[in-house]
């Protein structure tokens, strides 16, 4: 009776942190830290320390993911830490473009996974169709200035709209997520491949968009994790 007493009581805080949803604020300042630095650092044309803050987003974002998790080795929180920490791979890998690009492809097959397998909620969005339509437009555009990168750009191409397309059937804020995270590398690829474009800010749009879109993803797992954890003690609480 006194194990169970006890047991009672250890389970308490997290039971209660777990019938709430939405993650805790908190979890995200280290992320809104050093993101808001990073981009003031890009608007401000400090190399220096968006050179040593660059490294420091992912980490910053997967600190928050750990954090506000209810059960920090449920697969799709693991899943979730890979592909975070495969971008952080990307990110400090991106300036030898080919190793870069293929450490953000892997970060997208595991959310795919993550997706399909864990935060699917629902059919595949009609509008989902849309990354199809603008992947054939973006791969034309590109093309003619990929050269020996075209195979690696459209392989990169597909698996990023296939991803987006994907988050379309989890909840609204990993959608989200998945929309601006081919907003942010279309901007780069336009910027690295079109002759002729010149977008104002554009590193300062890659970079919010592509912060976005990641803090949007964690948002939608720890929503989705938190709700799926507090359900039965919910319907326990009800029966």
């Amino acid at each position: 009776m006194a194990r169970t007493s006890l047991d009672e009581v250890s389970t308490v805080p997290e039971t209660r942190d777990a019938a709430r949803p939405a993650p805790p604020v908190r979890a995200f300042l280290p992320i809104l830290v050093v993101g808001v630095i990073h981009l003031g650092a890009i608007l401000l044309s400090l190399d220096g320390v968006v050179d040593w803050t660059k490294p420091l987003l992912m980490p910053a974002l997967a600190i928050g993911l750990l954090w506000a998790a209810p059960q920090r080795r449920s697969p799709a929180i693991l899943l979730g830490t890979l592909a975070l920490t495969l971008s952080w791979l990307g990110d400090i890998t991106l300036r030898w473009f080919v190793i870069g690009l293929a450490c953000f492809l892997l970060a997208h097959i595991v959310y795919l996974m993550l997706f399909v397998t864990r935060l699917a909620v629902h059919r595949m969005r009609w509008w989902a169709l849309v990354y199809a339509v603008w992947l054939v437009v973006l791969l034309t555009l590109l093309a003619p200035g990929t050269g020996a990168l075209l195979i690696p750009v459209i392989a990169y191409g597909t698996v990023l709209c296939a991803m987006a397309a994907v988050a379309s059937r989890c909840n609204r804020w990993v959608a989200a997520g998945g929309a601006l995270f081919v907003a942010s590398d279309s901007i780069l690829a336009l910027n690295k491949f079109l002759p002729g474009f010149d977008l104002p800010l554009a590193d300062f749009l890659i970079m919010v968009t592509y912060l976005a879109a990641q803090t949007l993803i964690v948002w939608g797992i720890l929503r989705h994790e938190r709700a799926r954890v507090a359900a039965p003690v919910v319907a326990s609480t009800a029966g």
